[in-house]
């Protein structure tokens, strides 16, 4: 089953896209800030994370940061969900490696479609990578 991350610090919003995924038969795990997502990353290995931008403790930017900086989570497709909406802002979230940008307010229908994108160009980069693994082929034999 696909597991999806939600790092949020606001309980209701946090509470909904939990709801709407776990609706969509994805396994949903989630945080209350970018500290606690940066651990809860590094222990479950999410096929996706959506996280908040605007978060006490670490901001998204911040964990967005130390995700990338991570081996085992620098590849996690990561899906800003803020209300952080400037020029500036996403730029910034960009530059730093997100997968994409979503304003709030937000429609379910745009989360989700942002969702499904992210996750089936993940599973194209990971078939590719694995295409030239099979048993007895190396690369010298490429």
């Amino acid at each position: 089953m696909t597991k999806i991350l939600v790092i949020e610090d606001e309980a209701p919003i946090r509470d909904k896209i939990v709801t709407v995924l776990k609706y969509e038969n994805y396994d949903v795990i989630d945080a209350p800030n970018g500290r606690d997502g940066v651990v809860s990353a590094r222990e479950i290995h999410p096929d996706l994370i959506i996280c908040d931008v605007l978060m006490p403790d670490m901001n998204g930017y911040g964990a967005l940061a130390a995700l990338r900086d991570d081996p085992e989570t620098s590849v996690i497709p990561v899906i800003f969900l803020t209300a952080a909406a400037s020029r500036a802002d996403m730029r910034k979230g960009m530059e730093l490696g997100a997968d994409d940008y979503i304003t709030k307010p937000y429609t379910v229908e745009e989360l989700l479609a942002a969702v499904r994108t992210r996750l089936e160009r993940q599973e194209i980069i990971k078939s590719r990578s694995t295409a030239g693994d099979e048993p007895g082929e190396s690369i010298a034999d490429s």
